[in-house]
């Protein structure tokens, strides 16, 4: 068993005990990080003296050849290695020698395993801030299109006022610009470097902290050395952060299946993000729709996970801390996975307009603008909201809409009705009068849509 800790014990760990304790099986995906703060750590050391150039280019040289052949298959990361820190210091000593052995000069595991999991974590944050503004992209595409398509907007999964297509997907927009800058500032939050920091009391070596930040890409070292290695912050902020991009995603496929039900019919989901029944022929189903759905709760569930392991941890670390790392892994990569498919069925997703529209004009969406025609005329508004409710029971008894009544209908239940009333009723009136800013008036997202522009130029 390839250990860095065997001089204080006097017999070996048990079997079980150290499969139990053992990491590789799970950061064996640090290696790349693992192999780039040890090049900042060494580079830092020859510079204060602590190393000669000489020892520095053969860690260097040592450490990047393990780097190629981890690379390109020659070699394995397999669990005879407790960590990926044993694997990487292990075969740097087997390739050059005893000054492989003074790698490990004034660092921790502790120290060096936070560092991994920030640089990880950080790279991740990246991949991630491109998925979301490929949605954003998307979405912003659909609303460019789509500023005149009418369709019902809904409260209570209730027809309400009419809407448009832009307009809807503009309050997904506005999501998932939120889930982006969360990241942003998640990303400028956990950008300090706790190599230095020791076990948890720094080193009595002559480091040089700030000069390995800046090799690594950090803003800064951190400052204290015991929450450097136990601060797990950062990955509780960005669970929470995938967690409500996932909620997101979720609310937006409960949207498309019911969308693409019979019932509905706006929307068409392509044949390559779709699946059949075994049994029943006609059957589309919006699979990938439903497994972003399903899916949300195990990113809950990483969230919860860690905020439990913490909860009880004294300073500094301890070794409950390597529960962060799978379900987070796990929580990275499912999230990646669901905005690129969601992305993907979005931009191949053919919307029924007509259906749409249809829609809305059978459901009383104009009932609201149907009430501030009367207030217009004079009529108080609670009065004139009473006046409009009874014309809705009259035309649900009737199986009309309102757009369907006679002017003498009208005015049968209200005098003040007049032939204008058709006017103001109709869809395109009640959607294109509503410009005040954030509202689904074209001048209103004519505003709006260059605002986005301008966010995601700077993206």
């Amino acid at each position: 068993m390839a250990q860095l800790w065997g001089g204080r014990f006097t017999k070996e760990t048990d079997k079980l005990v150290y499969n139990f304790n053992a990491s590789i099986s799970f950061d064996k995906r640090f290696y790349e990080q693992d192999i780039q703060g040890s090049k900042a750590h060494v580079m830092m050391l020859a510079k204060q003296g602590i190393l000669t150039d000489d020892e520095k280019q053969q860690i260097l040289d040592g450490l990047e050849s393990i780097r190629k052949d981890v690379e390109n298959g020659k070699l394995e990361i397999t669990e005879e290695y407790e960590d990926i820190h044993s694997f990487v210091e292990a075969n740097l000593i087997d390739r050059i020698g005893d000054a492989g052995k003074k790698l490990h000069t004034g660092r921790s595991r502790n120290d060096q395993v936070a560092l991994d999991m920030k640089l990880y974590t950080r790279s991740e944050i990246t991949a991630l801030q491109g998925l979301v503004v490929d949605m954003l992209r998307e979405l912003l595409a659909i609303m460019k299109d789509n500023t005149e398509t009418i369709m019902p907007g809904f409260t209570h999964l209730q027809k309400a006022q009419p809407i448009t297509l832009a307009h809807h997907m503009g309050a997904y927009f506005e999501m998932f610009k939120r889930d982006h800058m969360r990241l942003k500032d998640i990303y400028k939050r956990m950008n300090t470097c706790p190599l230095g920091s020791g076990a948890l009391a720094g080193t009595t070596y002559d480091l040089d902290r700030a000069y390995t930040a800046e090799l690594l890409g950090f803003d800064g070292p951190t400052l204290n050395s015991m929450d450097s290695v136990s601060d797990r912050d950062y990955l509780i902020e960005l669970m929470s952060a995938l967690s409500t991009i996932m909620m997101h995603l979720s609310r937006f496929s409960e949207e498309v299946i019911i969308w693409n039900s019979n019932e509905y019919q706006f929307v068409d989901i392509d044949d390559s993000y779709s699946t059949g029944s075994s049994i029943m022929p006609q059957k589309k189903n919006p699979d990938i729709a439903e497994l972003v759905r399903g899916k949300t709760g195990r990113v809950y569930g990483a969230l919860t996970s860690i905020l439990t392991t913490m909860k009880g941890i004294p300073l500094a670390y301890n070794k409950d801390m390597q529960e962060d790392k799978e379900l987070v892994f796990d929580a990275i990569d499912t999230v990646k996975g669901c905005l690129a498919l969601f992305t993907g069925m979005l931009a191949t997703m053919k919307f029924n307009k007509e259906r749409m529209l249809e829609s809305c004009r059978h459901g009383f969406t104009n009932a609201t603008d149907a009430a501030d025609y009367l207030v217009n005329h004079g009529v108080p508004f609670r009065d004139a909201h009473g006046i409009v409710g009874k014309l809705v029971l009259y035309c649900i008894d009737k199986k009309i809409a309102l757009d369907d009544m006679s002017l003498e209908e009208y005015k049968e239940i209200s005098p003040v009705f007049e032939e204008d009333i058709y006017d103001a009723i109709s869809m395109e009136t009640c959607v294109n009068k509503r410009n005040t800013i954030g509202a689904p008036g074209p001048e209103a997202m004519k505003k709006v849509i260059a605002l986005h522009e301008a966010y995601l130029e700077e993206c």
